[in-house]
């Protein structure tokens, strides 16, 4: 694997009902080019919540998120032209 840093997720949160439920809570990682990345846990632990904010189908309440070195959680930039370099598989039952 390379060095190459593709995705960097900083101290992202996403809380709901004002503070109250605090779904992510000062996630960082780097996710560097050619690596495949897994999220698993129970229920309700923000898995999905984490997946979505990447690509901003959920607005984070704080953090930020950098895409090929472009900050993505920058209101000014046109996030559905990042959108189409991004990959993402959801999976419902």
């Amino acid at each position: 694997m390379t060095n190459d840093k593709i995705i960097q997720v900083k101290d992202l949160k996403k809380y709901y009902k004002k503070g109250v439920i605090k779904a992510l809570d000062g996630v960082s990682v780097d996710i560097n080019r050619g690596d495949v990345m897994v999220v698993i846990g129970p229920s309700g632990s923000g898995k999905s919540t984490l997946l979505r904010s990447l690509n901003l189908l959920e607005e984070p309440t704080a953090g930020s998120i950098i895409f090929e070195g472009v900050d993505i959680t920058n209101k000014k930039i046109d996030i559905n032209k990042h959108r189409q370099k991004m990959g993402m598989v959801f999976q419902h039952f």
